[in-house]
């Protein structure tokens, strides 16, 4: 496990349903009794952390179902150290998806200022995050917002920057995949042949390329 996933931090080797069913556990066994303990429990399992393990269990705590009315606008800065100390995709992807997506939801003029400067942050996971917090939207994606996230790093040799963009564009095609195939020929100078092939794939499997002039 830590050779697939490159990381210096050792793991215990417990498996992904093992680890959700001992912070099940371990969660209800442990009511946290306001907003400001919860956050500083999180903040203490993530930077106490000695295996991954532990720091899984630290973001499965931030979106504890318990807990899901504690996270406010300035539970940002707490996502936002997770997010630039983790610095790999396998805390990062959660993060951005599970934990800002909703926050961006449920407070939406803050968090598209924040998704807008993250978009330009020297931190390439902060970017990552801005790019792919709007992946579960669907047909409420606001797509302005996915573009101004897109635009800093659409130019970018980065790997994880590229797949990103990409991934973030090929799930929006499942709910337009026209507006998709619009805006990678609109930009098909710019974006990566990593970027074209990962957003269009569905779209080439459902034969709509040569239906779009």
């Amino acid at each position: 496990m830590q050779a697939y996933m490159k990381s210096t931090m050792p793991y215990l080797g417990v498996q992904t349903p093992a680890l959700r069913e001992v912070c099940r556990q371990v969660f209800a066994e442990h009511t946290l009794p306001n907003a400001d303990v919860w956050r500083e429990t999180v903040l203490q399992l993530w930077r106490a952390a000695t295996h991954r393990e532990e720091r899984y269990a630290a973001i499965e705590l931030s979106g504890w179902r318990a807990y899901r009315l504690f996270p406010t606008v300035d539970t940002l800065g707490l996502y936002e150290e997770l997010i630039t100390t983790g610095a790999w995709w396998d805390y990062v992807d959660v993060v951005a998806v599970h934990r800002v997506g909703p926050l961006l939801r449920h407070f939406p003029d803050p968090l598209r200022k924040a998704m807008r400067a993250w978009a330009s942050s020297s931190d390439m996971w902060k970017r990552r995050t801005a790019i792919l917090c709007q992946l579960s939207f669907k047909r409420h994606t606001n797509t302005a917002l996915l573009y101004q996230c897109i635009e800093p790093s659409i130019d970018s040799r980065e790997f994880f920057l590229r797949k990103g963009i990409g991934w973030a564009l090929r799930e929006y095609a499942k709910t337009d995949p026209r507006e998709v195939i619009r805006y990678v020929k609109a930009h098909k100078h710019r974006l990566s042949p990593l970027t074209k092939r990962e957003a269009l794939r569905n779209v080439v499997k459902l034969g709509l390329l040569r239906a779009i002039p």
